[in-house]
């Protein structure tokens, strides 16, 4: 568990990104990642495709850990189950309630810099960190899921500053 915290550490202090203390969640997921290296890509991948038609989800395109995909299929699944959305029993999801919560739950869970955008048609063109992005439909709704690198500013630039 060390190994993987450094390693943690490591890309995130690459990525300029501030440094998180674990909480019991960030442990758990450290402990699914130990196990999962044990299993073969195809195992994680046949896991992952039986979870994505379980929850009746569509997987376009990613590049993301398998894990983080998981999560953020469920996650998307959970929100728009919850009946303390809407009342209505064939409610339509609110998109952008959708995007915030998703964002704000990989955000804290995995650093800062998570965007997300949901709808029924739109288009979009992105660049994202390797390993955060995801792009996956639920019913006849579509969520861009990625992550962008940030960098601290410490001083301004010698162009920028104001004369």
């Amino acid at each position: 568990m060390d190994i993987i915290k450094s390693q943690r550490q490591k890309e995130e202090q690459a990525a300029g990104l501030k440094q998180h203390f674990f909480t019991a969640q960030n442990r758990q997921e450290e402990a699914t990642l130990i196990m999962a290296q044990d299993r073969s890509p195809t195992e994680e991948v046949m896991k992952l495709a039986a979870i994505a038609l379980s929850l009746n989800v569509r997987l376009r395109s990613s590049d993301m850990p398998v894990d983080m995909q998981e999560r953020a299929l469920r996650y998307a699944r959970s929100f728009l189950d919850d009946p303390s959305i809407s009342s209505a029993p064939k409610h339509r999801p609110n998109p952008t309630l959708l995007a915030r919560a998703l964002k704000k739950e990989f955000d804290s869970v995995y650093g800062v810099a998570w965007h997300c955008v949901a709808g029924n048609s739109f288009g979009s063109f992105v660049t994202h960190s390797p390993g955060g992005f995801m792009y996956f439909s639920i019913d006849s709704l579509f969520i861009v899921l990625f992550k962008t690198e940030v960098k601290m500013v410490t001083e301004l630039e010698p162009s920028s500053q104001i004369s």
